[in-house]
């Protein structure tokens, strides 16, 4: 903690630590990005070099693929060999001509039903490949040539030699996936067809011939010098290629031991999970054989679309991993010395910079102290802080001068202030009351003017509305029959919109619509208000519970006192949507505690009121009910029942229900606050009618 507070403290560490912040900070922060950005961007270099030498390689295949069937097709075609079909004798020698010139390890002539007629290898028996695809496709007429793997006796059905060529021992490999299999037998040739028509241009039969790829050291040999040209590695790296059989090596020229090839060996069971059993395209680094390297795979498929191997191109990563950890060991070398020289320059600069600013710390220590006289004199420094050295010195005799008449001044004006600070509250009190009482007037007569005004816009046309209602049914007769459930919609929301008016008119001037006030029995004011919201309680499942109890009648306007209850019935039975129990119930007012008169109670079970929307249920147009309903049932009950000195409480838990409870007195006290607000809204409307 002590060096902090020193940090804190000392302009001498500050400089320091900022000259030292790019060396001890920036450096590593620095470096670390340049080490990130170097591995991500070799990382991308090498997946799009190896990306490139997989596709010049599969560019490389497929021409081989093709090259095999164009060759087929051309002595299907040709002359000689619709001329050497007349002699046996010589159609065996110019497929075996022609299948030594063409590089092929078998060409065989079939029949129109795929059955072998003459054979390069001279087969003694005559086998039927009616039901290979290429052959298939070559006796519908169109030739082509594809890649197939081939079971041991099928191979050897073409040819033994073919069978013994494409057997291989299967050698124990790292990170392969476990095979109980001695050996490989299985086959992958490149076989092509095309049809054969004689003079009239009908099928004569079709031509078939392939190359085994099994051991075909020339032609991975030779995708590799493509891929791989002379000079397109650094030095110490090999470019290599491979073609597999499932995950079984079968051509490749990566050399397992004392220049051996690495035929049987098998690729890891990552690569063959990402290839073969996923279908995807491998471009990363990978275990082969017995090293990394930087490599790409790609499913072979057969004529049905079925993965049966790989085509592989890689190359070596560790003269690459050398080359990129060198050229950043050379950055970060350089950085550092730079860094490290830099910084002891700064740091020779920066002692001009702390005496000046030790020296005037100095001095405010000695001010600090009670030394009033304390200077910092001349200072040897010609920039900014001498000036500042020197200009400090000004300021603080300037600053002596000034603080004898400071001392005489304070005291004349702790005098004055404590004077006028008592006079200050008093006054402060009396402004805040004003002010509250001013802000409650202006928001009184604000709603009151905008809520009139509202009423008034809409009853004028909800008037037009409902006359030229009247005049389409009186004009129309019999013939609104077929629109008479429209007209009755259109008349019920017409209704809607005069009680929502009227509901606003109340709550704008509820002093017109108060009613004569008579001697009221709750009990069966109650009762008589369960009756009008029958038809809310006959859609619910909700049952109702009564116990009026209540012996003291009260003096109110027995139609206000209908709205009040049947507002609280209607909102207790929306409240239960699944059903529940309405509790109503009466009693007298404690006559020892309060004044006398009658409490009525309407209870539900239903979800209860949030903790939140406590303080607000009264508030003017402030409802839950998001799709039915105005807000201001609930306010202009709580105004009729204040009219008359009553209130109403609410009682309410969520999920446990809501209790309203409604206080009338037996003898009215008409309250003057409510009379002052009706005063104003009642104004504010006078002054709109006015407009």
């Amino acid at each position: 903690m002590g060096g902090f507070e020193r940090l804190r403290s000392s302009v001498r560490a500050k400089l320091l630590c900022l000259v030292l912040a790019p060396l001890m900070l920036g450096f590593p922060i620095v470096m670390g990005l340049i080490w990130y950005w170097g591995e991500a961007y070799y990382h991308r270099l090498m997946v799009s070099r190896v990306g490139s030498d997989l596709a010049t390689a599969h560019g490389y295949f497929e021409r081989v693929i093709e090259g095999a069937g164009r060759d087929v097709q051309a002595l299907a075609a040709s002359q000689a060999l619709a001329r050497a079909q007349r002699d046996p004798a010589a159609l065996q020698a110019l497929l075996a001509a022609s299948k030594a010139r063409q590089g092929l390890d078998f060409l065989n002539l079939l029949d129109a039903s795929g059955r072998v007629l003459v054979s390069s290898s001279g087969l003694s028996s005559m086998p039927e490949r009616g039901q290979w695809p290429m052959v298939q496709r070559a006796m519908l007429g169109a030739g082509g040539s594809v890649i197939e793997r081939l079971a041991p006796e099928a191979l050897a059905a073409i040819s033994p030699l073919l069978a013994e060529r494409a057997r291989l021992a299967l050698v124990s490999t790292e990170r392969a996936r476990p095979d109980p299999r001695a050996a490989e037998t299985r086959g992958l040739i490149v076989h092509a067809a095309a049809p054969v028509h004689d003079e009239t241009g009908a099928l004569a039969g079709v031509l078939e011939g392939g190359v085994l790829l099994n051991g075909n050291l020339g032609f991975i040999d030779t995708l590799n010098a493509i891929v791989y040209r002379e000079g397109t590695l650094p030095q110490g790296s090999e470019g290599t290629a491979t073609l597999f059989v499932d995950d079984v090596r079968i051509a490749t020229n990566v050399r397992l031991f004392e220049g051996a090839r690495a035929l049987g060996t098998r690729a890891s069971d990552e690569v063959r999970t990402h290839v073969l059993d996923r279908g995807q395209t491998w471009l990363e680094t990978a275990f082969v054989v017995n090293d990394w390297y930087v490599s790409a795979y790609e499913p072979v498929l057969d004529s049905r679309g079925e993965r049966v191997g790989m085509l592989y191109v890689g190359f070596l990563e560790a003269p690459f991993r050398a080359a990129k950890q060198m050229a950043l060991l050379i950055v970060v070398a350089l950085s550092l010395a730079v860094s490290i020289v830099g910084a002891l320059l700064t740091l020779r600069w920066a002692r001009s910079i702390f005496r000046p600013i030790e020296r005037m710390h100095a001095t405010i220590g000695r001010i600090d102290a009670g030394d009033e006289r304390a200077r910092v004199s001349d200072v040897a420094s010609r920039d900014e802080l001498g000036r500042l050295a020197t200009a400090f010195d000004h300021l603080l005799d300037e600053q002596a001068a000034r603080r004898d008449e400071l001392r005489a001044l304070n005291a004349s004006l702790d005098r004055k202030v404590a004077e006028r600070t008592a006079d200050l509250a008093a006054a402060n009190e009396e402004l805040r009351a004003a002010q509250r009482r001013l802000v409650m007037s202006e928001k009184l007569a604000a709603i009151g003017e905008l809520t009139a005004g509202v009423a008034h816009e809409i009853s004028n046309p909800t008037a037009v509305i409902q006359g030229n209602l009247d005049l389409l049914r009186e004009e129309l007769g019999p013939a609104a029959q077929p629109v008479s459930n429209e007209i009755r919609l259109i008349h019920e929301q017409v209704g809607r919109i005069r009680l929502i008016v009227t509901k606003l008119l109340q709550f704008a001037r509820p002093g017109e619509f108060a009613g004569y006030v008579e001697d009221v029995d709750v009990n069966a004011a109650l009762a008589d208000c369960l009756l009008l919201t029958r038809q809310h309680l006959a859609r619910s499942e909700v049952r109702v519970v009564q116990n009026l109890a209540a012996t003291v009648n009260v003096q109110i306007n027995l139609q206000e006192l209908q709205q009040v209850l049947i507002n609280l019935i209607v909102n207790a039975v929306q409240a239960m949507p699944d059903g529940g129990t309405l509790t109503l119930s009466t009693a007298d007012r404690d006559a020892d505690a309060d004044a006398r008169g009658a409490l009525i109670r309407v209870r539900d079970t239903g979800s209860g009121i949030r903790a939140e929307d406590m303080a607000r249920i009264f508030d003017p147009f402030f409802t839950t009910k998001k799709r039915q309903g105005t807000g201001l049932g609930l306010s202009i009950s709580h105004t009729l029942v204040e009219r008359y000195g009553g209130r109403i409480e609410v009682d309410s838990r969520p999920g446990e229900g809501t209790c309203f409870t409604v206080s009338l007195l037996a003898e009215p006290e008409y309250r003057i606050e409510a009379g002052l607000a009706d005063a104003r809204v009642n104004t504010a409307h006078t002054k709109t009618d006015a407009t």
